[in-house]
């Protein structure tokens, strides 16, 4: 046997032992402390200073005043008392100004507006479609041919989409019976479910609500969305409803927006809005592959919501309306034909989705948040905005533009949930954590995208984990067609926990699932 070289050993083991030496050197070193200080704690540390810089710089003063008022005399103070008695009319007038100021003001002020509760629609289990169903049902239906059932498929798989999402009781037949009957009673389910589930967690009798507010963009029926709960539920004859139609997967908040405005008119009473979507009457079956990827995303759900401007209603209401931002593209061609209800080349009607709309929603959302921006940005990052943008312009710097940091202005947000690129594509710009778009995507995963109604289910789920405390903002954000970019700001006034009828209850501990690109996970399975 070959021996070793004793000398080589022994150069060998000096060679470990100076190296073991080296590592107990270096552990015993302490740590570089300006290479540990990373830059978002000095980020934190500067939004610190500049929120409480007003603050900062009053507390010297006030401490003058304190010691000033302390060294002063009742003869002072008697002094004071016959000068202000030589000079009574000033006071008087003064007194009145001050009175008449403060009651303009009270009148003025907008009413507090207070989300007392809202009930998410949760479909009976026959309705799931699994995706082996899915894709078998598509397949035997024969409206496809191979490359649009191929191209189906491959959408489902990269859709974020898992294996109990719901489509109606329609399409689980074949041939698929759709018709007016079939849309129509897709639409009472849902509408009728969600709010029967909003009555029982509110106790609110129908004959106290004044305002009925109906979103749907696709199924318009006559008589109205809003005249079939008027019906159903026997509500008042006074009633103000309206029925939106026709304004995308954003019409939710422009819903919350009318009920909002109609609540600084009417006081002392109540708003239902109902954001749903009908899916029976506007499934495509032609081969037009921009107008089959509605059929991949959309699913069954709904959304009713109950408002209220009653200042006794902030003891038991969840949150309070802060702020609602609405962008409208209308005017660029491009983004007024990027989601597009037409025909194609056989007459078969189907939403067309343009190449272009990941694009359009990004100038959209830009819009957006530059208005929202200094509603709830802290001064902090208003001002690191403001800075970069004058020295890009007057130095002429190509220097990207600074990216205010909205995690410091909310704790929560809702990203519809339109499919997983648009959460991706508002991930990375908005520069958040996988939590904070946890909520929107495990939304997708277990309901799909259910329009208007998305951002409810997200809420929803934050709540079912019990991650809503009171302080915090959400941040809802939806995109539509025209196109649409609507923001909606709401402040939790409690610790909120959830309703006995929230969808996610019998599963929010399956929850958050690992979801794999480029494939379909159910649960913990991978389904390839």
């Amino acid at each position: 046997m070959h021996q070793p070289d004793n000398t080589n050993g022994r150069e060998n083991d000096a060679a470990v032992t100076s190296g073991d030496d080296d590592d107990h050197r270096h552990q015993r070193r302490l740590p570089d402390f300006l290479q540990s200080v990373r830059l978002k704690y000095v980020k934190l540390g500067y939004h610190y200073l500049v929120s409480n810089l007003v603050a900062i710089l009053f507390l010297p003063v006030m401490i003058l005043v304190v010691l000033e008022a302390s060294r002063t005399s009742p003869d002072d103070l008697r002094q004071l008392w016959h000068g202000l008695q030589y000079n009574i009319v000033s006071v008087i007038v003064c007194s009145i100004i001050l009175a008449f100021g403060t009651t303009v003001h009270y009148m003025t002020r907008p009413r507090p507006i207070y989300l007392v509760d809202y009930a998410c629609y949760r479909p009976p289990d026959h309705l799931r479609a699994r995706f082996h169903q899915f894709v078998e049902h598509a397949r035997l239906c024969g409206e496809f041919d191979d490359s649009s059932f191929d191209f189906q498929v491959k959408v489902l798989e990269r859709s974020g989409l898992g294996d109990e999402t719901y489509v109606p009781e329609a399409m689980h037949h074949l041939p698929p019976r759709i018709c007016l009957v079939t849309a129509r009673e897709e639409t009472e389910q849902v509408m009728f479910g969600a709010m029967d589930a909003l009555f029982r967690s509110t106790a609110v009798r129908a004959r106290d609500i004044g305002i009925l507010v109906v979103n749907c963009s696709l199924f318009n029926p006559t008589p109205s969305l809003s005249a079939m709960i008027v019906n159903r539920y026997k509500l008042r004859g006074n009633i103000l409803s309206f029925s939106l139609g026709g304004m995308g997967c954003s019409a939710g908040v422009i819903a919350l927006d009318l009920a909002k405005d109609l609540l600084q008119v009417h006081s002392n009473t109540y708003a239902v809005v109902i954001s749903t979507e009908n899916i029976t009457q506007n499934w495509y079956f032609g081969n037009h592959k921009s107008m089959l990827i509605p059929n991949c995303l959309f699913r069954v759900g709904g959304a009713a919501v109950l408002l209220s401007n009653r200042r006794a209603e902030r003891k038991r209401a969840k949150y309070r309306l802060m702020h609602v931002v609405r962008t409208h593209r209308g005017a660029d061609d491009r983004a007024f034909r990027c989601v597009y209800q037409e025909e194609d080349g056989g007459g078969k009607v189907g939403v067309s989705l343009s190449k272009d709309v990941m694009a359009i929603a990004g100038g959209a959302l830009k819009a957006n948040i530059t208005t929202l921006g200094p509603l709830v940005l802290p001064i902090s990052e208003q001002l690191l905005f403001f800075a970069t943008f004058v020295a890009n312009k007057l130095f002429s710097s190509k220097a990207k533009p600074y990216i205010p940091d909205f995690k410091l202005a909310f704790e929560h947000f809702c990203i519809h949930a339109g499919g997983r690129a648009v959460i991706d594509e508002l991930e990375k710009n908005l520069q958040l954590l996988p939590a904070h778009v946890e909520a929107s995507r495990m939304t997708l995963h277990r309901f799909g995208n259910t329009s208007s109604s998305s951002i409810w289910y997200e809420l929803a789920y934050i709540e079912a984990k019990r991650r809503m405390r009171r302080g915090h903002r959400v941040w809802q954000i939806a995109f539509g067609s025209g196109f649409k970019c609507n923001s909606a700001v709401w402040q939790a006034l409690r610790t909120v926990t959830p309703s006995p009828d929230n969808p996610w209850n019998d599963c929010i501990d399956k929850y958050p699932v690992e979801l794999l690109h480029g494939s379909v996970t159910y649960l913990g399975t991978r389904k390839q």
